[in-house]
């Protein structure tokens, strides 16, 4: 691998990880300021290989709808997060998989961890692969897809009223 390559890997690996630490701690301004404005965020309901326009889906947000629910988060009138869920999640088995001019598509294996205060209390584990659509610009890169498959998408789930 060249050291330019090395270099590019490292630069996504800190990307992913700064976007998940700023879900974590609920710093949506700054998770905000990752994506690109034709942003498309998806939770598919099981395996990502239908169109979501066709099916249901968990969370099928373009842009617009990506603000506004960071806004209701703000807010503090989204009940089923306020207070914020307390949040950690580990990223893992990170792999390149295809690079357009300047978009790299990259996916992820993550555990997140969830206490949840605002209901139950219980500590929840959501567990997946994201696969996200980096777009390089001249200030780093930014987030135009993401997409979170749940290992247990086809159960009944608990709200997801926070960023996964």
């Amino acid at each position: 691998m060249s050291v330019e390559a090395i270099a590019e890997r490292l630069e996504i690996e800190a990307f992913l990880y700064r976007e998940a630490r700023l879900a974590d701690e609920a710093d949506y301004a700054g998770w905000e300021s990752l994506l690109a404005d034709d942003m498309h965020y998806w939770v598919p309901y099981g395996p990502a290989d239908y169109d979501p326009v066709v099916r249901m889906s968990f969370i099928d947000d373009n842009r617009t709808r990506v603000a506004t629910r960071i806004r209701q988060l703000q807010s503090g009138h989204r009940h089923a997060q306020t207070p914020p869920s307390p949040m950690r999640r580990v990223i893992s088995n990170i792999e390149i998989l295809a690079r357009t001019g300047d978009e790299i598509t990259v996916a992820a294996n993550f555990v997140a961890h969830e206490h949840a205060v605002q209901a139950t209390g219980e500590v929840r584990v959501w567990a997946g692969r994201t696969t996200y659509g980096l777009r390089q610009t001249g200030d780093g890169f930014r987030l135009f897809r993401k997409v979170v498959e749940l290992v247990n998408a086809t159960d009944a789930l608990p709200s997801i009223a926070f960023l996964l």
